[in-house]
């Protein structure tokens, strides 16, 4: 039997997701956990599992579909678990990426009465890491029909306001390669961490673009993420790395964002690979069904500067928008906090347009 009650208060449901430790690759007891708990407290719902994935959908036969997805995995916890809750803040790994949106879900999964939309709820594994390893890309390859919907809504933490479509990601790898020597004859050498002086310089010098698409601005940025090279403390290395993230707005193809760092970096004897490409997805303010969720958010929106799953939904042709509980700038921090009233906000605002009605598709 699942010790999570998905008809108690969000909050306190958030608290006990929190309480169960995830990190990326080891989902598989918070996976238990939720699809025992959906099995036992819900009706009307298909289930099933895909690996640390737990999906679940109803079938009333609704003129639209709307989809709930939610990762579970967490970055390493930095001794922020279990939760703690402080007057009208709760503080924990995880509160607010993602497991006060995962609670809402959950919650309006087992009681909300008389929906307007059929509902698919996908809860899914390793978003934190490499997105060769996400478990939503897993779901689209194994399970598409699993991803069929009119909207969906991941509850990525927006502080309570609709973010809007988001920013691709881009990372490369650039390697400077060198003569290695002993440190007393450097002149014998051809030190290979010099060779990054450049890439450092054009770094400092680079100015970002901002961008408006319908009236959500994003920001874009160009970062070097992490740098690495030496063989020992007397010795000239003959190699160093350099990892560079670019974030890219989504009028911007993954190919354009590749070409963009690649003139960027012209002119310098690096190697050049590609290790983690997402692209971005566009607003989509003008669908008729995200402009309902708008219009039920009281009309509060902006842009999504992180990327997130919202670009896997766009690519399928699904109007799909970032909201959830917490400020997305406490994300991964070790103290990472959410407003209980967020939660409860969050929890009102879906529950009501879950029970509307939409207009015509």
């Amino acid at each position: 039997m699942s010790d999570l009650n998905l008809r108690a208060d969000p909050v306190e449901l958030t608290a006990a997701l929190v309480d169960i430790p995830s990190v990326s690759r080891d989902e598989s007891a918070i996976a238990d956990a939720v699809e025992s708990a959906l099995r036992e407290q819900t009706t009307g719902f298909e289930i099933i599992r895909n690996g640390n994935a737990v999906l679940a959908r109803t079938d009333r036969g609704m003129p639209s579909r709307v989809i709930l997805a939610g990762h579970l995995d967490t970055v390493p916890i930095a001794d922020n678990v279990p939760s703690r809750r402080e007057g009208g803040i709760l503080h924990g790994c995880g509160t607010v990426d993602m497991k006060s949106g995962d609670a809402v879900f959950l919650h309006l999964a087992a009681t909300v009465e008389n929906p307007a939309h059929d509902l698919t709820l996908v809860f899914y594994d390793c978003e934190e890491i490499a997105a060769v390893h996400n478990g939503l890309g897993r779901i689209e390859r194994e399970n598409p029909e699993w991803l069929s919907a009119d909207v969906a809504i991941l509850g990525e933490p927006t502080d309570g306001f609709i973010e809007a479509g988001c920013q691709g990601t881009l990372r490369v790898t650039l390697t400077a390669r060198g003569t290695r020597a002993h440190s007393a004859r450097s002149w014998l050498g051809d030190n290979a961490v010099h060779r990054l002086a450049p890439v450092l310089q054009r770094l400092s010098e680079y100015t970002a673009r901002s961008v408006d698409i319908d009236g959500c601005v994003y920001r874009e940025g160009l970062s070097a993420v992490r740098i690495s090279g030496g063989v020992a403390g007397n010795v000239v290395p003959d190699e160093a790395e350099m990892d560079v993230n670019f974030r890219f707005a989504p009028d911007r193809s993954a190919e354009q964002a590749v070409d963009h760092v690649r003139d960027v970096f012209a002119g310098l004897d690096l190697g050049f690979e590609v290790t983690d490409l997402s692209p971005g997805a566009m607003p989509g303010l003008s669908d008729p069904a995200a402009a309902a969720l708008i219009d039920a958010a009281g009309g509060q929106f902006r842009a999504k500067y992180g990327w997130t799953d919202v670009s896997r939904f766009s690519a399928l042709g699904i109007a799909a928008v970032n909201y959830g509980p917490g400020d997305p700038n406490l994300a991964h921090k070790r103290d990472e906090r959410v407003p209980v009233a967020q939660i409860a906000d969050v929890t009102t605002v879906l529950r009501s347009y879950l029970t509307t009605p939409s207009q015509p598709l």
